[in-house]
């Protein structure tokens, strides 16, 4: 009995508390019943504002509107019409025609949403005249992006519409409007669209509009998109990606002083304009899939690349900070380094000084591979563990934003790697595994991975002696300076300060010596501070390897004092640091801090110059491995046919 007096009760009580909160709704709370969305005669216009437009740091226009116009539905108010003459007029197929009505009907019936985006300002009148014809149809003017300038299209980004699992998380947009999709477009979207306005209008009985509804209270006004100033210097933009014409890479520049990225060149490269308009989704495929040149790849941000000798630079300072060296520790170079009992374990060198001893200067401005290997061995070495020496030295590396997420205010991005202890543990079991192992790391070999934009930044920690502002991209919101803690608060090295000095003197010397490895590139009256690279190549498939032309890498600030500029180049296949990328670097830093150039004869072999060969080079390679690779299997499947015949053979 007691069972099924619970179960009366419990139906009793769940059937009060639904009679409650109906009484609620539909007595007390009127929101529902007032709300203009759920009136059946009213009709739904948004009013939709010009996006903000956004400059470069000095005043130039980048990014602008223009005019378009989306043929707008409201599935429910649709009737019978000429659905032949309806598509002629807009240049579709019935078939276009029936799959966006319902589209648009699956979205929602009652609500506005586009029916077919962006048609001409030139089709506008023509179209105007005719659209009474079809009930439930009408035009919205709308605004598209343009861009004066044909550059940076990476760091812009671009605009389309939003999707519908978008549309689920985000429920401010309707179907067919548009968002920013990429670069600051879409980093600074909210800021950038600005507020849709909306009016909500009264019909009649016959589904004729009669006015505003309840007398416009629920009306709202557009608000128009706030505009951008960016931290990009867009003639140095130009300029960079003139220079790295027929070349694949990245060029990243930074203002130590706040971060602000002058900047961010990644080639190949694509004209803005290719993705506004209708034409968009026809070039997003064919930029897209170029899988050979990769148009759409952001090299500064998102490529992971040894970085070769400029990580020595770091090396440096950390055994100047662990105390296993001092600026007079002498090492010596026959060659190379010889490490372990294999004749197979030699790093060779060719920085030319043999039997002499070698210092940190001359270390730095040679770039001696010997003497860079035994720093690092030393500072592995210097704890109980190999895990320990490795874990020290990793936590000192990763303070200069290496190993990680830098903070920057764009979308996309890698964060590289600088290894620990765990990392090689999974590699080598029961710790089997000592300095000379992972002595590549010294030379910035090894398992080391950086992006341009770390190895910039980097450059700018060195050139701050000591310290870093998060990079970013951002300077003024409507002609006002951003207040922003994550990029004005500096963020510190591990390194003290007393040791940055003597690094820095190497570093000058690597431009300013007679000896030094970026000697060609010097510019006078401007004191730079550089280091040359040159970062091993492999490619491989399906475990077969072979390696391909070197890159070509070079960091650098300038001037030596209170540097205005931090730079990385990295060029694809550059051969070695002083053969491409130090004379781009340094063509940057003076057209910066000068407006001009005195060396014509440089830059026009930049200008002119081309790796084509080398890519074309690469993808003969690479296709050579995947028929190597078919050929070992086709072999391994005649084996084994070959020994199955033996032993049935032999079982016979």
């Amino acid at each position: 009995m007691e069972r099924k007096y619970l179960a009366y009760f419990s139906i009793l009580a769940v059937g009060v508390i639904f009679i409650m909160r109906l009484f609620y709704l539909q007595v007390i709370d009127d929101t529902y019943r007032a709300s203009p969305l759920n009136n059946a005669a009213v009709k739904i216009k948004y009013d939709y504002p010009q996006r903000g437009y956004v400059y470069d740091r000095n005043g130039v226009l980048l990014v602008a509107n223009q005019p378009t116009y989306d043929i707008m539905v409201i599935p429910k108010d649709v009737k019978e019409i000429d659905t032949t003459e309806f598509c002629n007029l807009l240049q579709i197929t019935k078939d276009d025609y029936v799959k966006n009505l319902k589209r648009t009907t699956n979205y929602s019936p009652r609500i506005p949403s586009v029916f077919l985006a962006q048609v001409s300002k030139e089709d506008y009148a023509y179209l105007q005249e005719k659209m009474h014809h079809y009930k439930g149809f009408y035009i919205q003017k709308r605004s598209l992006r343009e861009y004066p300038i044909k550059s940076a299209p990476n760091v812009l980004g671009y605009i389309g519409e939003a999707n519908e699992d978008f549309l689920k998380k985000n429920p401010y947009y309707q179907l067919g409007e548009y968002m920013g999709v990429s670069g600051v477009e879409k980093q600074y979207e909210e800021i950038l669209r600005g507020f849709k306005g909306v009016k909500f209008i009264q019909k009649d009985r016959f589904n004729k509009d009669i006015g505003p509804y309840k007398g416009g209270i629920y009306d709202t006004l557009a608000i128009v998109g706030k505009d951008l100033t960016l931290t990009l210097d867009i003639a140095l933009q130009q300029y960079g990606e003139k220079l790295m014409r027929n070349k694949r890479g990245g060029i990243v520049a930074i203002e130590p002083s706040s971060g602000e990225i002058l900047t961010l060149v990644s080639t190949p490269s694509y004209d803005p304009n290719m993705m506004v308009g209708r034409k968009r989704s026809k070039n997003s495929v064919i930029l897209m899939g170029d899988t050979i040149n990769r148009p759409t790849y952001d090299r500064g941000l998102q490529a992971q690349y040894p970085p070769g000798s400029p990580f020595k630079i770091i090396n440096a300072l950390i055994g100047l900070q662990e105390d296993v060296i001092t600026t007079e520790t002498p090492f010596y170079c026959y060659g190379g380094y010889k490490y372990g009992r294999s004749i197979n374990n030699f790093m060779a060198c060719h920085c030319g000084v043999h039997g002499s001893p070698i210092r940190l200067n001359r270390g730095i401005y040679k770039s001696c591979n010997a003497y860079f290997a035994n720093v690092y061995r030393r500072i592995i070495e210097k704890s109980e563990t190999t895990a320990t020496g490795t874990d020290n030295w990793m936590q000192h590396a990763k303070s200069f934003g290496l190993g990680n997420f830098l903070g920057y205010d764009l979308p996309i991005g890698r964060k590289g790697l600088i290894p620990d202890s765990n990392f090689y543990n999974r590699y080598y079991p029961k710790g089997s595994w000592r300095a000379p192992t992972i002595i590549s790391n010294a030379i910035g070999q090894g398992e080391v991975l950086t992006t341009p934009i770390q190895l910039a930044n980097m450059t700018a920690a060195i050139a701050n002696r000591g310290f870093y502002y998060t990079p970013h991209i951002l300077k003024k919101v409507d002609n006002k300076p951003i207040e922003i803690d994550e990029f004005t608060e500096p963020k510190n090295t591990t390194i003290d300060k007393k040791h940055f000095e003597p690094v820095i003197e190497g570093m000058f010397n690597v431009v300013e010596n007679p000896g030094g490895t970026a000697r060609w590139s010097r510019v006078k009256d401007i004191e730079i501070c550089g280091k040359t690279g040159t970062a091993e190549n492999f490619v491989s498939y399906k475990g077969i390897k072979e390696q391909l032309t070197d890159h070509s890498v070079f960091i650098a600030f300038a001037p030596k004092d209170n540097p205005k500029i931090a730079i990385a180049v990295f060029v694809e296949n550059g051969y070695w640091g002083s053969r491409w990328a130090g004379p781009i670097a340094t063509l940057m830093i003076e057209k910066y801090l000068t407006g001009t150039t005195t060396r014509p004869w440089e830059e026009k072999r930049m200008f002119e110059g081309s790796l084509e060969d080398e890519y074309q080079h690469n993808i003969a390679v690479q296709k050579g491995l995947r028929e190597e690779y078919l050929r070992l299997q086709e072999q391994e499947k005649r084996t084994k046919e070959l020994m199955a015949l033996q032993v049935e053979k032999t079982q016979k």
